[in-house]
């Protein structure tokens, strides 16, 4: 039986051909549907952070995540890497695929301070090794006293540390960290000498804070505004041009002599270099929907942040100036990594 007797009598090879023939056809007429290609995205997706479990970065991840993950209709996986300022996280980030299946969360120091504050240690390049996917949020930092000082403004926080030179300390969650360099900051702009005491996150130094341990410090207001709430640190400022609505009372250290002194907390969403354009829009669009609602700007009212959303090429932008501020600010304080 020659081949075209054996396809003639052969129905199931028949059955099969006309069956290739189709897909075939479907395939030239819908290249996007063709073979080894599926719709982002199609299975879990992986979510790195360089925080702790429990952290307020990592409160806030979670709080995006649970709104991103029905919106794609994939389970999103929050998988914490703490260490190392953040470069564990970085490195991490930068060795997976650029296929959209995992992404990094990260705040100002891994991604704007580090650069200037390792330099060649620094395993990532952040404007080269990642591309930039959505803003998330912001919030401003509040600089904060302990009772037992009666200082209740920033005129007086300068008189207190003038009046005792060199014994005046200010702790901060670590060397690097934005609570750190925005006091440095505030130290130039008002002739302040002080001694930094670095600790291990910015918990430790709200407790000694409250316990006397150490005079002053700068954080963000998530477990920090309950404690001046109930009374037991004092607020003193808040960065920005305007005040903070949560805090109508406590004047901007603008307002209080230091003009343009805004640095803030902020978090963005990123994914390794080479990830698809149309992937990255994707997810833009996705968090934009998710945080742009009012139940999310109210979920992030109560740790004194607010929703800062944008495109990617929008957070590129601030990131090279937000790189380009601090490491101005570290040459000029002479910061050392730890």
């Amino acid at each position: 039986m020659n081949e075209r007797d054996n396809m003639i009598h052969n129905p199931q090879r028949r059955s099969l051909l006309r069956a290739g023939v189709a897909v075939a056809s479907a395939a030239s007429f819908y290249p996007a549907l063709s073979f080894g290609q599926a719709a982002y995205p199609n299975r879990p997706i992986r979510v790195l952070i360089g925080t702790p479990p429990g952290d307020t970065a990592d409160g806030w991840t979670r709080t995006l995540v649970a709104g991103l993950s029905p919106l794609l209709g994939q389970s999103m996986i929050v998988d914490n890497r703490p260490g190392a300022h953040g470069m564990i996280v970085g490195a991490a980030a930068k060795a997976a695929a650029p296929d959209g299946y995992t992404l990094l969360v990260s705040t100002g120091g891994p991604m704007s301070i580090n650069p200037a504050l390792y330099k060649e240690k620094l395993s990532y390049d952040p404007l080269k090794d990642f591309v930039p996917i959505c803003p998330v949020l912001r919030g401003p930092l509040f600089l904060y006293a302990n009772n037992d000082t009666k200082v209740t403004n920033l005129k007086e926080m300068v008189a207190y540390v003038k009046a005792r030179p060199g014994k005046v300390s200010y702790g901060s969650g670590g060397t690097g960290t934005t609570q750190h360099l925005s006091m440095e900051l505030l130290k130039r702009a008002t002739g302040m000498e002080m001694a930094h005491v670095p600790y291990r996150g910015s918990p430790m130094v709200l407790q000694d804070v409250m316990g006397g341990q150490i005079p002053f410090a700068f954080d963000a207001g998530g477990s920090l505004l309950p404690q001046a709430r109930a009374g037991k640190v004092r607020l003193l400022g808040v960065t920005g041009a305007q005040r903070y609505s949560g805090t109508a009372d406590v004047p901007t250290l603008g307002e209080q002599g230091v003009p343009n002194f805004d640095p803030r907390v902020w978090m963005g969403l990123f994914a390794p270099a080479g990830t698809p354009a149309d992937i990255v829009v994707r997810l833009n669009e996705a968090v934009i929907k998710v945080a742009g609602t009012p139940e999310y700007a109210t979920k992030l009212a109560a740790v004194a942040s607010e929703p800062w959303l944008g495109s990617s090429e929008d957070l590129r932008k601030f990131l090279v100036a937000d790189i380009a501020r601090w490491t101005l600010i570290v040459k000029e304080a002479g910061v050392q990594a730890e």
